[in-house]
């Protein structure tokens, strides 16, 4: 975090903090942490099966039980893809790279928006990577606009940067079609088959979607910045001193030089690259793991030796353990929903009230519920997706509507649900408060877009 306290510029309080006052004074005092979250959803998907279905207290506590080792392979995967993207965002060329694009905007609106957009562009590649570059690159625009004598709003920058977020569930590290597109997942064992990214991810209307997304919200965005007179707070010149990561790289035996060479880190990434060019030129397909694989290539082909390779992945895990600790809860209640035939009720609720047009916006906004209870973009998929499969089969609604409609809930109310913020609030020395009047506002706009996408596809179009 920052040494530097934040300066304040400016006399007059900007009139969307003001509106977005009580919301921020909600979501900091009553919103529990995610783990309890998980909790709590356990507890009210139990006493639903006891009160819903014919299972019994033992049935309930059988199911869960069995079920909380379901998702084993599944939770080393989400945590992988945070962890390494955590650590790619923080390597010497990456972060060379967003040094020089701090210096790219030349006028005040032009930061913001160029912050947002090179978030979103992260997010694309990977969620842990977006989350990061995204203040990374806030704290150098602000550094450096300052310099220049821009005076820029740095809560209004970082929320321009977790904004780009709002798309990651669009792109190359999106859990919920990539696991649909790995062998053996759950949702490829509830289907009977595997959905192909092409048939999730790489539609044109779900590219189509994440351009409309970037332009409407860079608009959003453009309107709700700060006017001259408004409440400027300003970043202090050393923000960027407290990001560099410790190294423990005394050379002194010979086991030390082996760590400090470059050519460990640099053999394997170059053999796991050539693994991944012969998985794709051998016709293999696009899934978590392969994911995983060209994140690590790329780490070990950028690292300079193996003292940082192990510094970066102990910065990054400490973002890691609070993720790992819900999984086993959300397997769990996988457990009880399939055992006790929950899935089955909940499902005919959804046939019930949605039509073959109108499925994708419903299931997009009871996700957009969701996601408040179930901040994991994996483990939501791992709750929520057995029974939207269930009743798009049943509705005769292609599954890959189904998934990129559960894709596009889980990452619009991330924009106010606070749970992947705070790592970023974290670096950045910021409250939520401090960004959620904005994020409220990529909410809206997104929101429009993704129905509107929805229902486009829902009409056939």
């Amino acid at each position: 975090m920052s040494s530097a306290a934040p300066q304040t510029q400016g006399t007059k309080s900007a009139p969307l903090a003001r509106v977005m006052r009580p919301v921020n004074s909600l979501v900091e005092r009553f919103i529990p942490s995610a783990f309890v979250f998980a909790v709590v959803l356990t507890f009210v998907v139990a006493v639903a099966a006891l009160l819903l279905t014919d299972a019994g207290p033992v049935d309930v506590i059988t199911g869960w039980g069995d079920g909380l080792s379901g998702l084993l392979a599944f939770m080393t995967q989400m945590a992988l893809i945070l962890l390494l993207g955590h650590t790619l965002a923080n390597t010497g060329p990456v972060r060379s790279v967003l040094a020089r694009l701090g210096g790219v905007p030349r006028t005040v609106l032009q930061a913001y928006l160029f912050v947002f957009v090179v978030a979103s562009l992260a997010s694309l590649i990977t969620w842990g990577l977006g989350l990061v570059v995204g203040v990374l690159l806030a704290k150098e625009v602000a550094a450096q606009g300052r310099e220049r004598g821009l005076r820029l709003h740095f809560p209004m920058l970082v929320a321009a940067g977790y904004s780009g977020y709002v798309i990651w569930h669009m792109g190359y590290s999106a859990s919920g079609p990539l696991t649909a597109a790995t062998e053996g997942s759950f949702i490829a064992e509830q289907l009977g088959r595997t959905i192909p990214v092409g048939e999730t991810i790489f539609t044109w209307w779900n590219i189509a979607a994440a351009v409309a997304t970037i332009v409407v919200v860079g608009v959003a965005l453009a309107l709700v910045a700060p006017r001259d007179g408004e409440q400027v707070i300003e970043l202090g010149f050393d923000a960027r001193d407290s990001d560099n990561v410790d190294l423990d790289d005394e050379v002194v035996t010979p086991a030390d030089r082996v760590d400090a060479s470059r050519v460990v880190t640099l053999l394997v990434g170059l053999a796991l690259a050539a693994y991944l060019v012969l998985h794709f030129t051998n016709g293999g397909t696009l899934t978590l793991d392969i994911v995983n694989w060209t994140f690590l290539a790329l780490i070990l082909l950028l690292v300079r030796n193996t003292f940082e390779l192990i510094a970066l992945i102990k910065n990054a895990a400490s973002n890691v353990g609070e993720i790992l600790l819900q999984f086993p809860l959300y397997a769990g209640i996988m457990g009880i929903m399939a055992t006790t035939g929950l899935i089955t009720i909940f499902s005919d609720w959804v046939v019930g009230v949605a039509t073959p047009a109108t499925f994708g916006v419903l299931a997009f906004l009871s996700a957009g519920v969701v996601n408040f209870f179930v901040p994991s973009g994996g483990g939501q998929f791992a709750v929520q997706s057995p029974v939207m499969l269930d009743a798009a089969e049943r509705l005769g609604v292609d599954p890959s509507v189904a998934i990129m409609a559960i894709a596009y809930g889980d990452q619009w109310t991330n924009m106010i649900q606070p749970f992947w913020a705070l790592p970023v609030l974290a670096i950045a020395s910021l409250k939520m408060r401090d960004i959620l009047g904005y994020t409220t506002v990529t909410l809206i706009a997104s929101g429009l877009v993704f129905a509107g996408v929805l229902l486009l596809v829902g009409a056939g179009v």
